[in-house]
């Protein structure tokens, strides 16, 4: 891990409770970097729109700011890395969605963030039908040169992940709802450790000890949407976390693309919904292609 110096202000800013993307960016904009508000006094704290007093005794906590150095030794001997808004590496696409993450925790291949891509999401209880589906997109696009994004949950998710794996120099991106150091669901272990075998990468916007709580991934949800060029839905019930996905995806101007679904699973009720309100079906992978 590079400038370490200069990342550990990244981190502690990650750690503090109770101050969200919006606050970060408003610090930002006053003091331009992380160091520059880790050293920032209370007073130019306070005067900082948004900005509590809650919130100013957490940035100043002596635990919080002591923590940062089991976080860098756990990042060092686990090969994480963390790279912020500011830097070249961050994914150019994600920087200009509506609340893009300050910063984010990285386990693998941060060279590919860049490069074109496409998320594939659906629902966790998939079908034989689904879960033959996102292989079969994930392969094929893979095949073609572009990295398939997912978020490593069980279902659509995990083959997804899967199907680009099997492609030759196939290169897939798992986005998590908690820190790098959980993999959740655990049975996904394998799979995340051959991600980062084959050249992908596993990232978070979450520090390290972050749970995956049900809150988190909503909001983890803009990140695959916000990397990639494009979204296919394989699978969404009619009420599905998916649709937010699809509803951010949308917000950031990305194409959405729909595989039918057989009209007497429950599992299809919402990728047909789509479709009826305009997604683009696709029945091969040469209609995203093309």
């Amino acid at each position: 891990m590079d400038n370490i110096e200069e990342k550990r202000y990244w981190i502690w800013l990650s750690l503090i409770p109770n101050l969200g993307v919006k606050r970060k960016q408003i610090l930002l904009q006053k003091f331009g970097n992380a160091k520059n508000i880790f050293n920032a006094t209370k007073e130019e704290l306070l005067n900082t729109n948004g900005i509590n007093q809650k919130v100013v005794e957490s940035m100043l906590d002596i635990k919080i700011r002591r923590n940062i150095y089991n976080h860098l030794r756990f990042m060092e001997k686990n090969k994480i890395d963390i790279i912020s808004i500011l830097d070249k590496e961050y994914p150019k696409m994600l920087k200009e969605i509506y609340d893009p993450p300050i910063s984010l925790y990285i386990k693998g291949n941060k060279n590919i963030l860049n490069q074109k891509s496409i998320a594939i999401v659906g629902c966790r209880e998939a079908s034989v039908y689904g879960k033959r589906a996102s292989k079969y997109f994930a392969y094929n696009l893979s095949k073609e040169g572009i990295n398939i994004v997912s978020g490593l949950a069980r279902g659509i998710d995990s083959y997804s992940h899967i199907g680009s794996l099997m492609a030759n120099r196939g290169k897939t991106i798992a986005v998590l709802g908690n820190g790098l150091n959980i993999i959740y669901p655990e049975e996904n272990r394998i799979l995340a450790q051959k991600i980062v075998e084959n050249g992908g990468v596993i990232i978070s916007e979450y520090p390290l000890g972050t749970k995956p709580e049900k809150m988190n991934f909503p909001a983890r949800n803009r990140i695959i949407s916000g990397i990639s060029n494009g979204l296919l839905v394989v699978e969404a019930k009619e009420k599905s976390g998916t649709l937010i996905t699809v509803d951010f995806a949308l917000e950031q101007g990305r194409e959405v693309y729909v595989v039918p679904g057989n009209i007497n699973l429950y599992t299809s009720v919402g990728t047909n919904n789509l479709i009826k309100q305009g997604a683009k079906l696709v029945s091969t992978y040469m209609d995203i292609l093309n």
